[in-house]
This record gives structure tokens, C-alpha cells and sequence, in this order.
């Protein structure tokens, strides 16, 4: 009798050997990290099978998601885009680690553009900014003397009837938690639910191997944010907070972009002060930075900051 584990193996070294000749480049931002294809003129058909065999972390090249490099003309999502934004000419085509497909990723998208400027597909002077197609949206990015910048648009609640209330819309449970916590979900392009946490050794107890529950449950699943906000909340007029986080479809990883903005903005909200628009977000991978920018129309659109890097290139044998 073949075992589950063994088809499984056997699954991800057929869409491996399939793809031998592929190339790649490896890249992170704080941590969180991604396997880039490059596939300027939409040639490649990467299955899911294709994109966790790569992301595996013991037969692959080990990554929490796959980032297609392609121009945005190539995607019907990308077309649609160009329609009313014709400058975004490149789209960042993200899947999670089990191959799903995800809309955005905050940290993803630096290293997006970080590979798009070394590898000379587009110049960028530090302050200028270039447009990027996502299943959520166009992007902003900007270079900055240390890193980059994204415009990742407004935030908003997933529970919209909640607007009034700010405080909290589910129950999340974790392992390493004795009882259910409340939480708030909030969108940023993609779906987060976040906790508060009242220690830091409540943060560092939870066992993020184990999916948390959420109840009830988002319509498109969510990811989940246990924040840890410090004390005292401001410093020089920054707010700053502590975050762990599991991404739906990956697991927990050493940082998450658009977590960060979902994690400030909830302390922020919690906080009720609508004033701090500056906060640091520590991860396990480092820092990020995430600012508030208020609109005439009463939303506040949300600029998440850090560093890109990338690790190495290689190609599937």
C-alpha cells in the first residue's frame, strides 16, 4: 500500500522534473522569502504542482511563494489593468507556497521590483516611483536610498457594518493559547485577521505550525496577525508593535508586508488615535515600517516601507 507522504513526494519530483532547465532567482524582504521566474513574454504554464515543488523546502528551492516575472499584457487580469492604467507594464503574478494564487504581497512586490531594476528591465533613481499590475490593484513603488516603498492603497474592514464599531469581528484560537481571543479582519488588498496579545511571552509561546482558527471564517480565508504592542506605544511620535504571523497557504513566515499594515492599523484603531500616522512593525525577519496617508474622502491609503534583497540565481536540473 502506497502511503499519502509518498505520493506526495512522488507528485512534486515529477512537476520538479518538469521543470528542469527553469530558471530562478531567490530573494527576500525581512525574511519572507520567494522563488522569482522570469517569464518576460508569458511563455511559462506554472501549475500548482510547479509552484510548491519549487517553494518545498526539502525538494525544491524552498520559498514561501512564487513570484512570475511577466509583463502584464500576458495576464487576463494584467489586460484588464493596462486598460485603465497603461503604465503598469509589468505585473507581479504571486502564488502562495501550496499554489495558490494569492492577489498581493507587500513584501513581495519590493523584491519584485529590486529584481526588475538589477537585472536592468526597468531604471528607477532613488524617489521615483514605477507602477505594478496585482490581482488587488495597481501598485506604487518607490525607490528609497535603503529599500523601497509601496502604495498599497486604502484600508478597509472586511466586515464593512463594523466601521462604527472598531473593535472586534471574530474569535481567533491558536495553539499556545488557553482560550479564544478576539480579533479584527481587515483588508489590504488580501484578507487579515489580527490579535492583540498583552506579553511578549504570549507571542513567543503560540506554535505557529498549527493553523489558527478563526471564527467564523472569512469568505477567502485569511491571514492571521498576533500583535504585541510595546510599552509605551509611541516613541518620537512613532507607534511600535511586535508581530507574528500565518499566512494562509504557507504557514507562519519571518514577515509579512501587508500583515504589517493590517497589524498597525488595528493597534492604531484599538489605540483610537487617528493622529499616529507613523508606526515600526517588528517581525522576526526585521523591520517595517508602515505610514498613513488620510485622502479627502475619509479613507486613509496605507505606505508599507523595507528592504528588498536578492540571494542567488539558479536553474532546475
Amino acid at each position: 500500500m502506497t502511503l499519502p507522504i509518498a505520493r506526495d513526494l512522488d507528485r512534486l519530483r515529477t512537476a520538479l522534473d518538469q521543470l528542469s532547465g527553469q530558471a530562478y532567482t531567490k530573494g527576500h524582504g525581512t525574511g519572507n522569502d520567494f522563488v522569482l521566474v522570469p517569464d518576460l513574454d508569458g511563455e511559462t504554464e506554472l501549475s500548482p504542482d510547479h509552484v510548491e515543488a519549487l517553494c518545498d523546502r526539502h525538494l525544491g528551492v524552498g520559498a514561501d511563494g512564487l513570484i512570475r516575472v511577466v509583463k502584464s499584457t500576458h495576464l487576463i487580469e494584467g489586460r484588464d489593468l493596462l486598460a485603465a492604467h497603461p503604465e503598469a507594464v509589468w505585473f507581479m503574478d504571486y502564488r502562495n507556497a501550496d499554489g495558490s494564487i494569492a492577489q498581493t504581497c507587500g513584501n513581495g512586490i519590493r523584491v519584485f521590483v529590486h529584481y526588475l531594476l538589477t537585472r536592468g528591465l526597468v531604471q528607477l533613481a532613488p524617489g521615483q516611483g514605477l507602477a505594478v499590475g496585482t490581482r488587488a490593484g495597481l501598485r506604487t513603488v518607490t525607490r528609497l536610498e535603503d529599500g523601497y516603498s509601496v502604495d498599497m492603497g486604502p484600508w478597509s474592514y472586511l466586515d464593512p457594518e463594523l466601521a462604527e464599531e472598531r473593535a472586534s469581528d471574530s474569535l481567533v484560537l491558536a495553539a499556545g493559547l488557553a482560550d479564544p481571543r478576539p480579533a479584527l479582519s481587515l483588508s489590504l488588498g488580501n484578507p487579515h485577521t489580527v490579535v492583540a496579545l498583552s506579553e511578549e511571552a504570549d507571542l513567543q509561546a503560540l506554535d505557529l505550525t498549527k493553523t489558527p482558527s478563526v471564527d467564523p471564517v472569512p469568505p477567502r480565508g485569511s491571514n492571521v496577525e498576533f500583535v504585541v504592542p510595546a510599552d509605551p506605544l509611541f516613541h518620537e511620535g512613532v507607534g511600535r508593535v511586535r508581530m507574528r504571523v500565518h499566512e494562509r497557504g504557507v504557514g507562519e513566515t519571518q514577515s509579512c508586508g501587508t500583515g504589517a499594515c493590517a497589524a498597525a492599523t488595528a493597534v492604531r484603531l484599538w489605540a483610537g488615535d487617528q493622529d499616529a500616522l507613523r508606526w515600526s512593525v517588528g517581525v522576526p525577519g526585521g523591520t517595517l515600517g508602515v505610514e498613513f496617508v488620510p485622502q479627502a474622502d475619509g479613507s486613509e491609503r496605507v505606505i508599507l516601507s523595507g528592504p528588498a534583497v536578492l540571494v542567488f540565481d539558479g536553474t532546475v536540473v
